[in-house]
């Protein structure tokens, strides 16, 4: 990043603005200077930090607003021995301190953020007190018992030095030897205006004679005397002032590594809470933190009052778009508010877009914006642009932002598209995020015939005539240089002869616009039918997984009620079978006896011959609920089913998930090779079912309802030992590939960071693992871990 980068987007008058909200000097001049921040770590806890102050700020209404004296000055005079400081600077300190104290106790109310940086500030509270206990609040001397002896003193002789001079003042004789009935002074000593020809009639000394030589300011004898003691007096009450502020300044020196630590902290806070308010009076919201896409939703420029909001989305996998349409259609503006955003962002500011933006953190913001040419350095528009390409060419890195706008102007249009896409295809074999605007129809059709490049276009207004400033991503613009020279002045008749040469020379581009933007209309309109589709997919599965729970349900119950019944019918016909054992031992065996023995054996057998009835019966009832629920879940597998082929829908494995087949495994024979979900396996055939043709629906979409137990949207770590936590982690990976869940967060907090680390380098080391970053400030900051998945 560098100077003319900033320049160019405007950054320092952002800075400037920043500034303007510090209540420190120090403060402001570390927003100037700074740099935004190139760590995508350091990017999450700076925006957490500010984001606490801010949620601090609306919940608690105005924080302190009184500005912080600089003390930095004042530090190293302290570290020599024996200064002393002016008064001045004491009452700076005693104020800073108190002011400091004031701001850290504001802070401490923000719940977890900054309780472990105020507790590591040095308490100068005493040293506060010392210091006014001297000076008073309007920053002047207080009337100590030491110096009021030699104030009454010095007042003493100002009232005999005042009669003295009266009796030439109030004397008529000596009046009208005076110039001035007034007296004056003369290097802080009080003389009489005496007319030059009266020079000898008042004897005494003379300390000055007017330009003219009319008049001579002459001291009497007798004043003399008394300014000579009021200046002793004044001096001795100099001396006792000296030494006052000496041992003050000796007890300040005492504590001078506190004050440097306290300054260093509160300074570091002091900038924090700038850059909240300036994100308050914005109105603003941070950008969550995405590696792998760009998301600015409704982004306003904000420096332009009259901004209208902007959408612009580069979505994963795409690195580049080519910006296209009319002039003063709004192209150099996006341009600059992305850039813009990049520096805000990774300063720790509050972004003037909606809820759901995302960035990239990168090590540099490069921009080519507006003209170059300079006539003192032989420059031409071409040759300017070219010049700041080639630097830009060269420190650009995968990681970097590159913005330019107009690509390819300046000269021959021919040779102007060929330079452009030789630089679009140098900076994208870089794998740099590249963003440039273009009137260059060659370059519209780049964009289709590269990956991971997009087109976009401003919007146009072909019934106004006017650009609406609105990006539509994915289809090309229209330059409309002839609707815009016609609404801005151009003679009809030169537009019209413009339009007759236009129509010889060039093939139906327009309509082949046109046509992609109705496509782009028909895809949208599709995409709204797979998402009601699937939304209807999920909530019968849904239901589904509710009758599934019923039916264990009632199963559970129906098993506990037969073993409940089976305990008592065996409880009851143990007891009859004891007495009937024990009448037998005891007495005769009779034929009464005999019969009532086989009367119990008959009835024992026919109760658990009705009770295996009614379990029969129950099982029969649960099986049909069993079968009605499978022919409503799973797809219809007949005896003709088709053979196995290229493209067909199977069921595979033991536990039959629904995959399709993509080709024969050639590296295991009678094995192939089927797709389930977002996974690949090989798979043996004789474990695969083809299925039937299914009567054709308005949009097929097939989903993994049931993710395997255990897997979460949300993996919480807290309170595991590292090895546990990285343990739940596995399992929470592989369960996530099985179930195609692309996305989950893990909570792992901060603490000392141990846990943190051992999951972050997990997930490095992990395979599977497309990329992972901290979580936005309002959903938990460096505390939480988004994890995205290889599809």
């Amino acid at each position: 990043m560098n100077e003319r980068t900033y320049r160019l987007l405007e950054y320092g008058e952002i800075k400037n603005r920043l500034g303007r909200c510090a209540l420190s000097g120090e403060a402001a001049r570390i927003i100037r200077d700074g740099l935004p921040l190139d760590s995508a770590e350091e990017v999450e806890i700076l925006k957490t930090r500010v984001s606490a102050i801010l949620d601090l700020m609306k919940r608690e209404g105005e924080e302190p607003r009184e500005s912080l004296p600089s003390i930095l000055p004042i530090l190293p005079k302290l570290a020599v021995e024996g200064a002393c400081l002016e008064i001045e600077e004491a009452y700076a300190l005693g104020i800073f301190v108190e002011r400091a104290g004031r701001l850290a106790a504001w802070l401490l109310k923000a719940p977890g953020v900054f309780g472990d940086t105020l507790s590591g500030l040095p308490d100068c509270s005493a040293l506060a007190l010392e210091i006014f206990k001297i000076i008073d609040r309007d920053g002047q001397l207080r009337d100590l018992d030491e110096f009021r002896a030699i104030k009454r003193r010095i007042a003493r002789l100002r009232e005999e030095l005042e009669a003295a001079v009266g009796r030439y003042t109030g004397n008529e004789d000596t009046r009208r030897m005076l110039q001035s009935p007034l007296p004056s002074q003369r290097d802080g000593r009080l003389v009489l205006a005496v007319k030059a020809n009266f020079r000898g009639r008042i004897r005494g000394i003379v300390h000055e004679v007017s330009a003219t030589g009319q008049t001579i300011f002459v001291e009497p004898g007798e004043v003399v005397e008394r300014n000579n003691d009021i200046l002793i007096e004044q001096r001795a009450l100099d001396a006792e002032i000296l030494r006052v502020l000496r041992i003050l300044s000796a007890r300040i020196a005492e504590t001078r590594e506190d004050l440097a630590a306290l300054r260093q902290g509160i300074v570091e806070l002091e900038v924090l809470r700038a850059k909240a308010r300036y994100s308050l009076e914005t109105g603003g919201s941070f950008a969550a933190a995405s590696p792998l896409s760009v998301v600015l939703r409704e982004a306003r420029h904000p420096l332009l009052d009259a901004a209208v909001p902007i959408d612009l989305v580069m979505a994963p996998g795409i690195r580049t778009v080519i910006i296209t349409g009319p002039n003063t259609g709004g192209k150099t503006v996006a341009l600059k508010i992305l850039g813009l955003f990049a520096l805000m962002n990774q300063s720790g500011l509050a972004l003037p877009t909606a809820e759901g933006s995302s960035l990239p953190v990168f090590d540099g913001v490069y921009a080519d914006i507006g003209d170059e040419q300079s006539l003192s350095q032989s420059l031409s528009t071409f040759s300017g642009h070219i010049m700041n390409i080639a630097a830009i060419t060269a420190a650009a890195s995968p990681c970097s932002l590159v913005l330019l706008d107009e690509l390819g102007s300046g000269t021959d249009p021919e040779e102007g598209s060929a330079i452009a896409m030789a630089i679009l295809d140098h900076l994208i074999e870089k794998k740099t995020w590249l963003v440039v605007t273009t009137h260059h129809g060659v370059l519209k059709n780049y964009g289709y015939t590269r990956e991971a490049v997009e087109n976009a276009s401003m919007e146009f207004d072909g019934r106004t005539l006017c650009p609406t400033f609105r990006i539509r991503m994915g289809v090309p613009g229209e330059s409309r240089a002839l609707d815009i020279a016609a609404r801005n002045g151009l003679s009809p008749a030169i537009v019209e002869k413009a339009r007759s040469y236009l129509a010889e020379e060039r093939a139906d581009v327009s309509a082949l616009i046109r046509g992609l933007r109705d496509k782009h209309r028909e895809l949208d309109s599709g995409r709204d039918l797979v998402r009601s589709e699937e939304l209807r997919l999920r909530e019968e599965g849904r239901k589904a997984d509710l009758r599934e729970l019923r039916l264990r349900q009632k199963e559970a119950e129906l098993k506990e009620k037969g073993l409940g019944q089976l305990g008592n019918f065996l409880s009851e016909s143990r007891k009859t079978l004891e007495n009937l054992v024990r009448e037998l031992r005891e007495a005769e065996i009779t034929r009464e006896k005999t019969l009532k023995v086989k009367e119990f054996l008959a009835g024992l057998e026919a109760a658990a011959a009705r009770g295996d009835r009614e379990l029969e019966d129950e099982k029969a009832l649960l099986a049909q609920d069993r079968d009605r629920e499978k022919e409503e879940q799973e797809p219809s597998v007949t005896a003709a089913a088709p053979a196995l082929q290229e493209g067909a829908e199977v069921l595979a494995g033991l536990d039959k998930r629904r995959g399709r087949v993509l080709r024969p495994d050639r590296k295991k024979k009678g094995n192939w090779i089927v797709e389930i979900g977002s996974l690949k396996l090989s798979v043996d055939g004789k474990e695969l079912v083809p299925l039937s043709p299914s009567p054709a629906k308005p949009c097929a979409v097939s989903l993994d309802l049931v993710a395997p137990a255990g897997v979460k949207m949300e993996l919480s770590l807290r309170g595991m030992r590292l090895e546990e936590a990285l343990e739940a982690l596995r399992r929470q990976i592989d369960g996530a590939v099985l179930s195609g869940l692309r996305e989950f967060a893990v909570v792992h907090g901060k603490g000392e960071g141990i846990l943190m680390k051992g999951v972050h380098e997990y997930l490095r080391n992990e395979r599977a693992v497309a990329d992972y970053y901290f979580s936005r400030p309002e959903l938990g900051g460096a505390g939480r871990t988004e994890v995205i998945l290889k599809p």
